[in-house]
């Protein structure tokens, strides 16, 4: 919890938010990534369901600058609408549970 707390000085507004009223889909990325540093892996998760494959993503677009994987544009073009996937639906899902 201390890195937790020590990162939200720092973490950038949301725009959208602020002016509309109205979170974004990239909203509580930050938060995620702060969880992640504090090895609370579950909130992570609750809070931006896409945090782990868009690690996974980052991942293997570095290992693609090392290495030579067969397929790898597929495999990139794979991950980024996996990730596309993810946010929407998670959002839409926020959306839905905000209204009600």
């Amino acid at each position: 919890m201390a890195i937790l707390l020590e990162l939200e000085n720092y973490m950038l507004p949301c725009m959208n938010k602020q002016i509309f009223g109205i979170e974004c889909p990239g909203c509580g990325i930050q938060r995620s990534i702060s969880y992640l540093l504090d090895g609370n892996f579950i909130e992570a998760l609750k809070i931006y369901p896409a945090i782990y494959t868009i690690i996974l993503l980052i991942g293997f677009i570095g290992a693609t600058l090392v290495f030579d994987i067969k397929n790898s544009f597929k495999i990139k073009i794979y991950l980024l609408y996996l990730n596309a996937g993810i946010i929407i639906v998670s959002y839409i899902y926020k959306m839905i549970h905000l209204i009600h």
